[in-house]
Formats: C-alpha cells, sequence, structure tokens
C-alpha cells in the first residue's frame, strides 16, 4: 500500500462477504498510520442497509459509507467524505510544470512521441488505432524545467464513436485539452491534414491554449527540396484560423527533430504567458490606427480610445471603442496582426474583447 504521500486513505471492504480477518488486519494497520481513513463498504446495492452493516463499525475506522460502485449508488457521498478529509491547504501549492497534451486522430503516434521523450516506454504503443483509452499523465524534467506530458486517446469522427468506452476516451482527451498550457496537435504525414484534424485543431484553438503543429512519420515520406515548404504551405491553407501556430517536422520513430518539440513547447508556454505594458499597446495601436484608417458606416468612424492587457493564458486584450457595430472581424484581425508584428506571441491564439463607453468592465 502506498500510503507515505497521501493525505487520506480509502479503505474499501466487501459489504456482502462481512468482516474478514484480512479486513481487520489492514484495518490495525490503517490506524497506525496516523492517516484519515475512509471505510467504504462496496456493494450495497439497495438503499436499505443490511442487517449487519453496522457491524463494520468494529473495525474501528469510522462511520463507514455504504456504495454499489456496479451501480454508481453514494459515490458522490463517497467523494464528498474523502474531500471534506483533506488536510487544510492540501492541494493549494502552485503548480509550475508546463502541461502539455498530445492531440490528434488514433495512430498519429502520439504514444511513440511520449515515449522518445522520455526515454522509455511509459505508454503502450501498437500500430492498432485506439490503443491509448485514456488520458496518461507523466511528470519529467528537462533542462531544469518541470513538465506534464499528457498522452491523449486519439478523437474519432463522431459517426465512428460507437463504443461507451470510445465516447469516455473522447470525453476525457477534451478534458485533457482544456487543463494543458501547450497542445502538440499531431498530424501523420502521409495522411495530410485531414477534416478531422481541422476539426481537433479547433478544439485546442477555441480553448486558448497554445499550439504546435507536429507533423509526425516524417522519414516515410519521399522528399525533395519543396517537400518541406510544400506541407507548411498545406498548413497554412487548412489550418487558416491558426496561423500563428509553428510547425515541427518529426519522426517519433527515430527521433528526428524530437528535442525541437520540448523546446518549441516552451517557447509558445512562454508567449502565452507573455504581457505587455499599457503604453506600448496604446502607442502600436495609434500608430496602426494612422496606417489604416479605423472603418465607418454613415458618416460615423470608429474610435478607439484605449486598449489594455487583462489577462494571460491566453492574452487578453479589452478595446475602449466608440460602437462596437463598427469593430469589423477585419479591422480586428489586422489589429491582431499589427500587434503579433510587434510583441510576437507566436503559437498562442489572442482574444479580444470591444466595450463601449460606460461598459464595466467585467473581463
Amino acid at each position: 500500500m502506498a500510503m507515505d504521500t497521501s493525505d487520506v486513505i480509502l479503505f474499501m471492504v466487501d459489504g456482502k462477504e462481512g468482516i474478514t480477518a484480512a479486513d481487520r488486519e489492514v484495518a490495525s494497520i490503517l490506524m497506525k498510520t496516523g492517516k484519515k481513513i475512509v471505510l467504504a463498504v462496496n456493494k450495497i446495492d439497495k438503499a436499505e442497509l443490511p442487517d449487519d452493516f453496522y457491524d463494520f463499525y468494529e473495525l474501528g475506522l469510522g462511520e463507514p459509507i455504504p456504495i454499489s460502485a456496479a451501480n454508481m449508488l453514494n459515490l458522490g457521498d463517497l467523494l464528498d467524505e474523502i474531500v471534506d478529509s483533506f488536510p487544510e491547504g492540501a492541494g493549494t501549492e502552485e503548480d509550475d510544470s508546463i502541461k502539455i497534451a498530445m492531440i490528434g486522430k488514433p495512430n498519429v503516434g502520439k504514444s511513440s512521441l511520449v515515449n522518445r521523450l522520455l526515454g522509455e516506454d511509459r505508454v503502450i504503443v501498437s500500430p492498432i488505432a485506439g490503443t491509448t483509452r485514456d488520458s496518461i499523465d507523466t511528470p519529467f524534467e528537462k533542462d531544469g524545467e518541470q513538465y506534464l506530458l499528457i498522452d491523449t486517446a486519439g478523437i474519432r469522427r463522431k459517426s465512428k464513436v460507437n463504443e461507451d468506452i470510445e465516447k469516455f476516451s473522447v470525453l476525457r482527451a477534451v478534458a485533457a485539452i482544456e487543463r494543458c498550457d501547450v497542445c502538440l496537435l499531431m498530424i501523420d504525414a502521409q495522411e495530410g491534414i485531414t477534416e478531422q484534424d481541422k476539426k481537433i485543431a479547433g478544439i485546442a484553438h477555441e480553448a486558448g491554449k497554445g499550439i504546435v503543429v507536429v507533423v509526425n512519420k516524417w522519414d516515410l515520406l519521399e522528399k525533395d527540396n519543396h517537400t518541406m515548404n510544400d506541407f507548411k504551405k498545406e498548413i497554412a491553407r487548412e489550418l487558416t484560423f491558426m496561423s500563428y501556430a509553428p510547425s515541427v517536422f518529426i519522426s517519433a520513430l527515430t527521433g528526428q527533430r524530437v528535442d525541437n518539440v520540448i523546446a518549441m513547447a516552451k517557447y509558445v508556454a512562454e508567449n502565452r504567458a507573455m504581457r505587455i505594458p499599457t503604453g506600448q499597446l496604446n502607442s502600436l495601436i495609434t500608430d496602426a490606427t494612422m496606417m489604416k484608417q479605423p472603418p465607418s458606416d454613415k458618416g460615423k468612424r470608429l474610435k478607439i480610445y484605449y486598449v489594455t492587457q487583462v489577462g494571460v493564458k491566453p492574452p487578453l486584450f479589452s478595446f475602449k471603442i466608440n460602437s462596437r457595430p463598427l469593430m469589423h472581424f477585419s479591422y480586428s484581425r489586422y489589429l491582431e496582426n499589427k500587434i503579433r508584428e510587434s510583441f510576437g506571441f507566436e503559437g498562442t491564439p489572442l482574444k479580444f474583447v470591444f466595450r463601449e463607453k460606460g461598459e464595466k468592465e467585467d473581463v
């Protein structure tokens, strides 16, 4: 039993067997640890408790919680009890590691890349698509920097998602995107960019995550002097909504350019956390409006009074303007391009909020 670093120990017993000699022996060991023990009695499948349920108090571990793991009964109460048992301040430490999620279709080499980066076979690799069913977290250190690699299940098209376990895998992959800093969008070099690749990229983009396009299996492609440039043009053409994302061409199998992946992920994470002083921003926007006049309608022209960066991860900018309808998408994109030209922000989406005079700042 791994108890040395735990705050709370969950001890589960079989409610149909009753208290066994092994239960008593384990309970005796647990009490000596000085840890908080939560006792769960499993296989209590009905709301009415059996007559011998209260015998479990004899273990001396406090009030037993009746549950049914198979029927999902009382699991919420059990979780509440576990959380309430955590010591004060538990889980509040800052986690400074850069969280990197491998995302993409099944069988594009996500698990192979994780193993190559770690230098060991930490996750299962198979030519059979769908081997990885859940998100697998692996912390590691490189050049003094802490990272967390999240290997996700491949995200299939909805028409291909038939099994309940497959649906669960997709949900966990999406959840992994939500909690990461940078997504490595894995693309199969032989297949090129597919519709499913674009949908997966859209999920990461909408979530405001840093993105690096990782073109894998590059070693299997017949190449000439134009192959890489041609593929970069395909990325720009097919993923127009995330033109900010850098690309890396690798082979997880041979290790070709794999070292560049983590370096690029760190660079993108830093850009995603970058903050620009308000003075520099407003000077830039003033110059931009002089170079290209803001749009107008029926004699009324858009005015930008000031802009300030109000958030990071992703960078969020608040513009105070005279009329929101006058801020056309094309001009918003123009301003974004000017900000990127001056400050970079490679690999991260930028979020804009436009407010008219008198509106409250609630971002």
